[in-house]
């Protein structure tokens, strides 16, 4: 019964943000338009389950890069009005669309000259009848089993808030760059670290010049404790790295003579490399590919910048 009554649900809701879709026409397009010519934020209103699906649209558009702050209606009669300003446009969340708190807004909105979109299910409502742009997001049926409960037409309004906010953002042209910038924490923030953020650089990275010899080049190696140094030619430009495997082969095959060598003789040429922008889960996904435990990070002219170690990408869990 249970299961049933899920699918009867989901299919429901389902069926209602479907048919938003055939519904799309030149509101959409005006309301897109309308949203991105704000000079200040998009104050996002609703009561009720429309406002808890208003705080979701609010937090959806700041994160892709149209600044937006939920206001309380109910709160914003009793002096939280200060939070709209001039410059502010305004998107109210209400299914009947006479939702008695948001239209005691509508004075200070047409006020403060902010643009007003609403989502709505009752084109001939109040809200409607007042705004720039009504967007239908009316339902059949709720799949409340009353037909009562907020269900579908949350689902409609939330899925619509979705929409306006990746229009705006393909609009603004907002990049991977901008996205990472605005999500640096939790696990989205990994994912999105940059191969400068996490490489063992300046004093850490561990270098040694081409003329160093092989005691030099041990005791680098143990230094910063990397299992691997790189090897720099007197313009500063990588020239190849020598790893602890490569040291060990090299006494196994040059016994007595391997103290006399310099780091030139037993480097490793045109090693992985990767841009400092690139981001920390391609080095990842590079170093696993390829079943190395380094990249090196370097400028457009191949200077090393840094060294990334598997072990610190590891612990990031990017995947």
């Amino acid at each position: 019964m249970s299961l049933e009554t899920a699918r009867r649900v989901l299919r429901i809701e389902a069926e209602a943000i479907q048919e938003l879709v055939a519904r799309l026409d030149g509101r959409f397009e005006r309301a897109v338009e309308l949203l991105l010519a704000c000079k200040g934020r998009v104050v996002v209103t609703g009561m009720g389950k429309s406002g808890l699906i208003g705080r979701k649209i609010a937090a959806t558009f700041s994160s892709t890069g149209t600044p937006s702050l939920f206001l309380h209606p109910a709160e914003a009669l009793h002096g939280d009005l200060g939070m709209m300003l001039e410059g502010d446009a305004v998107l109210a969340i209400s299914y009947s669309g006479d939702t008695e708190e948001i239209v005691a807004l509508l004075p200070t909105i047409k006020r403060l000259g902010a643009p007003l979109v609403t989502l709505t299910g009752n084109l001939k409502s109040t809200l409607a009848a007042a705004s720039a742009v009504a967007l239908d997001t009316g339902v059949r049926e709720e799949a409340c089993t009353l037909n009562l409960a907020p269900t579908a037409s949350t689902a409609a309004a939330m899925a619509m808030g979705d929409a306006l906010a990746i229009a705006l953002l393909d609009k603004r042209g907002f990049s991977q760059d901008d996205f990472a910038a605005l999500h640096p924490g939790g696990r989205l923030g990994k994912k999105l670290l940059r191969a400068r953020d996490l490489m063992h650089g300046g004093e850490k990275m561990p270098r040694v010049s081409l003329e160093a010899k092989i005691p030099e080049v041990i005791h680098e190696i143990s230094r910063q404790r990397l299992g691997m140094t790189t090897v720099i030619d007197a313009q500063g430009v990588l020239a190849g790295i020598v790893t602890d495997g490569d040291l060990r082969r090299l006494m196994e095959k040059r016994r007595g003579e391997t103290f006399e060598l310099s780091a030139k003789e037993c480097l490793t040429a045109g090693p992985v490399t990767i841009g400092p922008e690139e981001f920390a889960s391609a080095a990842l996904r590079m170093m696993e590919q390829r079943k190395i435990t380094s990249v090196i990070v370097v400028d457009a002219e191949r200077r090393p910048l840094g060294v990334l170690h598997v072990h610190d990408l590891w612990t990031l869990e990017l995947f």
